[in-house]
């Protein structure tokens, strides 16, 4: 059962100073030579104007844009307003998994308030830890996802399955009893591999034999999935149902951890207290027809990826820019450079018109961070030109050197602009 051990209230954003806006740069785009992606004819960079804040101790955000225009977001491995969640089992002192949640005022996002803050209890068994990923406030309910991890030798390098949906009635005062455990997930998908958690020091409970029964090497195709950002209160939704994009992997070798996999994939449902755990409401991309139409089933076992870059693809978001009548994905490859989960990590963009392709690429940030990840766009900050946004990230859970500066162990926002090919230069060099 949800169980909400804590609330807290007040605060306004961290002390960290903004940028005075002077130090502009475009990130120069270095693509790997076996990029699957075309380049945008659309837009031709990204240039950073200098202008950036950090709020919280804690990572993890992805803000929703509610119809009273506040922002409702998970956070989770840190303090906000002096209330702090951890999200991986605590073994030594018998403590499970909490996730967090908070609500945030303002327009100007350098001058942001984080008016309220409390946690939720999890049981991630069998697997080491549960997570927030995607989360939605839709006409006052706030449905909240979390995922399940496990930890074999490097961080978090098993991904686990989506668990499912916290639901609140009340925006966050309350949540209603779960329905969906690590054990029951709503998809029915499973990472356990015969393999026992063993950092955790219990392996005698985590190596029971019923918890092994997938076949080793077992992947995830919906791991850890985000809403697409519809803007306030899903306003741009083409059909009134809320889509959602994950990484996963099938190829059994893969590194398929929090960060990482091989693959995207859609989903998406009609969002209700009572669709929102259920599987059959949902519908799954499952390719395209002779035609070149999209084919949409009710079956997962039919699923099929958006994207595919094998080591090239993790943790994904994307956020439709109404002006531009397209949509920019962000996707974060969270291998490292010793394919072990540590940083640096790199960044790239794609943009498209149509959530299930054609994705070209924008520009791809080697060492972006230079271990930035939760990667997104809040809808809230995209300006009327739709071509000044606001990135969302954190930063340095184990790899400090910061690179753009502005960066932390937080909530990061960096200011950027989508350039036009043949207007600003595009070849200046990061700092």
């Amino acid at each position: 059962m949800l169980a909400v051990i804590a609330t807290g209230v007040t605060t306004a954003g961290d002390t960290s100073a903004p940028a005075n806006g002077k130090s502009g740069f475009v990130w120069k785009s270095e693509v790997p030579a076996n990029c699957p992606f075309g380049v945008s004819k659309a837009i031709s960079g990204i240039l950073f104007t200098g202008k950036s804040r950090t709020y919280t101790g804690a990572d993890t955000w992805y803000p929703s844009w509610a119809s009273d225009d506040k922002l409702y977001s998970p956070f989770t491995d840190g303090s906000v307003n002096g209330v702090f969640s951890g999200s991986g089992y605590n073994f030594d002192q018998l403590k499970k998994p909490v996730t967090g949640f908070a609500v945030i005022e303002g327009t100007d996002p350098l001058h942001l308030t984080i008016t309220r803050a409390g946690v939720v209890e999890h049981d991630p068994f069998p697997y080491g830890g549960q997570y927030p990923c995607g989360g939605l406030v839709y006409n006052g309910v706030w449905y909240y996802g979390t995922y399940a991890l496990d930890w074999y030798k490097d961080p978090w390098d098993i991904l686990g399955p989506f668990v499912g949906f916290g639901v609140s009635m009340d925006l966050g005062a309350t949540w209603l009893p779960e329905t969906r455990t690590a054990l029951n997930p709503i998809f029915n998908e499973s990472a356990k591999d015969g393999r026992p958690v063993q950092m955790w020091k219990m392996t005698e409970k985590y190596g029971k034999t019923e918890y092994k029964t997938v076949r080793p090497g077992s992947k995830i195709k919906i791991g850890a999935p985000h809403f697409v950002d519809f803007g306030k209160n899903m306003m741009h939704s083409p059909d009134g149902k809320a889509y959602m994009v994950a990484h996963g992997s099938t190829r059994q070798d893969s590194y398929n951890s929090w960060a990482a996999g091989d693959q995207i994939y859609l989903l998406r449902v009609k969002p209700s207290p009572q669709t929102i755990n259920t599987p059959s409401a949902y519908e799954f991309y499952g390719g395209h027809d002779a035609n070149g139409q999209a084919v949409w089933t009710d079956n997962f076992a039919n699923i099929k990826p958006i994207l595919e870059w094998p080591d090239h693809m993790g943790i994904v978001t994307a956020t439709y820019i109404p002006a531009l009548k397209r949509y920019i994905m962000c996707v974060t490859n969270g291998r490292g450079p010793a394919n072990d989960g540590n940083g640096p990590y790199d960044t790239y963009f794609l943009e498209g018109s149509d959530l299930t392709g054609p994705w070209m690429l924008v520009a791809y940030l080697k060492g972006f961070g230079e271990q930035a990840y939760f990667v997104n766009l809040p809808g809230k900050f995209i300006g009327a030109d739709g071509k000044h946004l606001w990135l969302s990230y954190s930063h340095g859970w184990s790899h400090q050197k910061v690179n753009p500066p502005g960066g932390n162990y937080a909530w990061c926002l960096q200011e950027i602009k989508l350039l036009e090919p043949g207007g600003d230069p595009t070849t200046a060099t990061k700092p």
